[in-house]
């Protein structure tokens, strides 16, 4: 069982060039192929692929109404589908004894602090989505970047042994710093970009299509992060107006869905950043509740554990628990130097 406490994250008891980002996949999945010992014809198996269906489980939980959505499957197909897929993999009942079982298996990826490590219970969860918001320069893209790295770090050193995927939405993904925080780590920076597989969307129809991407990838290889940065920038421009408020959230709401099944189905940790607006209900005394994040409802329910982020004195910044099923509300400082996030300077 991997469980890992609050981790102090110390500079020199790091990576070797050889433990960065293994290759076998530590969440066990069954591949889809597996349904043509059960009759399934190829030629289905193949549709279901094409469709960004990959592993048995990732059928299990798909609806019946988006299977026979793919062409090719008719209903009678998508039922013989999910008989066979529920035979496979159980989707009924459980005991609470079995979840607290494999919840000893969560990884916990480092950010780089002791202190945000010590607030998050050992840092960045395995399986769930997690959302970062705050105003520009309060270090969203920072945090995102050393993730990149320490989650292909071994995970007595708290990563999550695997590569990095990065989806980059508002064009400031830098190589650069990946190379400057490797180096803080010792570890080799060219396996560590060439662990990361980054991909620029540019618009919320190429954003999902890249979901069918990386289900593809993390079928076939070791990811152990997820990284969206950010989730709602191009929604915002995409879609104006309160005419439009209703279709964005549907379809922000579908992505969302889309994330959290594959942090679920993969056992990788998701981290998302998320813009804010001014808050018109704040009123003039509003304070830390001057802003909001973007999405609303829709993101708020989306999102397992939410993180906001505001400037400190200098070079600091505070982070603070919004909402989450585990951790208190509470909060932890940290700074921003040219190694990526590290402890509150004095």
């Amino acid at each position: 069982a991997i469980a890992m406490s609050a981790c102090a994250v110390d500079d020199r008891a790091l990576a070797r060039d050889d433990d960065v980002a293994r290759d076998e996949p530590i969440a066990t999945t069954t591949p889809i192929a597996a349904l043509e010992e059960s009759g399934i014809a190829a030629s289905d198996v193949s549709k279901l692929r094409d469709a960004g269906v990959h592993t048995v489980e990732g059928l299990a939980a798909a609806s019946r109404k988006h299977l026979q959505s793919i062409k090719g499957l008719s209903e009678q197909k998508v039922e013989k589908l999910k008989q066979a897929a529920n035979a496979i993999v159980p989707a009924g009942f459980t005991t609470a004894k079995m979840i607290d079982q494999q919840r000893q298996d969560t990884i916990y990826i480092t950010t780089g602090s002791a202190k945000v490590d010590e607030l998050l219970q050992g840092g960045i969860e395995s399986g769930s989505v997690t959302e970062i918001y705050g105003e520009f320069r309060t270090g969203k893209t920072q945090l995102m970047h050393t993730l990149a790295v320490t989650s292909q770090m071994p995970i007595e050193h708290g990563g999550g042994e695997g590569k990095c995927l990065y989806i980059d939405t508002e064009g400031t993904f830098r190589p650069q710093r990946l190379i400057q925080i490797a180096e803080r780590f010792n570890m080799d920076p060219s396996a560590v970009l060439d662990n990361v597989a980054y991909a620029k969307a540019h618009n919320v129809e190429h954003q999902s299509e890249l979901l069918l991407a990386a289900a593809g990838m993390m079928a076939e290889t070791r990811f152990s992060l997820m990284i969206i940065d950010s989730v709602t920038n191009l929604y915002r421009t995409e879609y104006e107006g309160r005419g439009e408020l209703s279709a964005r959230q549907m379809h922000l709401g579908k992505f969302l869905r889309q994330l959290a099944r594959l942090a679920d189905e993969f056992g990788v940790a998701v981290i998302v950043s998320n813009q804010v607006v001014a808050n018109p209900e704040g009123g003039p005394f509003a304070g830390a509740n001057a802003l909001k994040p973007i999405g609303g409802n829709i993101m708020a329910h989306a999102s397992t554990t939410r993180l906001a982020l505001r400037k400190g004195r200098g070079e600091n910044r505070v982070m603070k628990v919004v909402c989450s099923p585990v951790l208190p509300e509470s909060e932890a400082q940290f700074s921003i130097s040219e190694f990526g996030i590290e402890d509150a300077k004095d």
